[in-house]
């Protein structure tokens, strides 16, 4: 039996980039209403090349107008996203200990697309926005617009590694920046 195609759901704020009212942020890639945006170092390549092995989709948090025009200043033209989803997708939840709402990114919504969720990698930077589908998770540190940021090359090479994986869920991902370091640094150092 054929393994289904990857589906990479991406967020955007401080994962892909980094938006802010703060005008000391300086030079800003482009403005977005009162919004200076930083992109993630190498997100273009990064696109492209998660492109050629998985289908992508967006889905943040954020309305659907600032999602729409990050997305198009973001994505080269050549990639088609299986979706683009803002805000109205998610699910309010309320956190009783901080008294305060946020929002959760549930992944039945992908399935009802036709999407096995045992090959479906939510790639974000906060936690609980995929509380519900935490062995879909993979966590990067969040971009706060240090163009010196290298996260998005290993994360390409590590999504890679799902491929051939029957079902992603199975997988700890809980560290794997850590993991891809070591297995690098091993690799052109020799190791210890």
């Amino acid at each position: 039996m054929e393994i289904p195609r990857l589906l990479i759901v991406l967020d955007l704020d401080e994962t892909l980039i980094r938006a802010t009212g703060n005008p000391t942020l300086d030079p800003p890639d482009f403005t977005i209403d009162s919004y200076r945006v930083r992109r993630r170092p190498m997100v273009h390549e990064f696109l492209c090349a998660a492109a050629t092995f998985a289908d992508l989709g967006i889905w943040s948090s954020a309305s659907e107008s600032y999602v729409d025009a990050i997305v198009r200043k973001i994505v080269p033209d050549s990639i088609s996203l299986q979706f683009v989803w803002a805000r109205s997708r998610c699910t309010r939840q309320y956190d009783s200990e901080q008294m305060e709402e946020y929002w959760v990114k549930d992944l039945k919504k992908v399935r009802r697309l036709g999407y096995p969720l045992e090959r479906v990698l939510m790639v974000d930077d906060s936690p609980e926005k995929v509380e519900r589908h935490f062995g879909n998770y993979v966590r990067v540190e969040p971009f706060y617009g240090d163009q010196n940021d290298r996260v998005l090359p290993d994360l390409e090479r590590y999504l890679r590694s799902f491929i051939s994986v029957p079902n992603v869920r199975t997988v700890e991902k809980r560290g794997w920046q850590h993991d891809q370091n070591q297995i690098e640094s091993n690799r052109v150092g020799g190791g210890n």
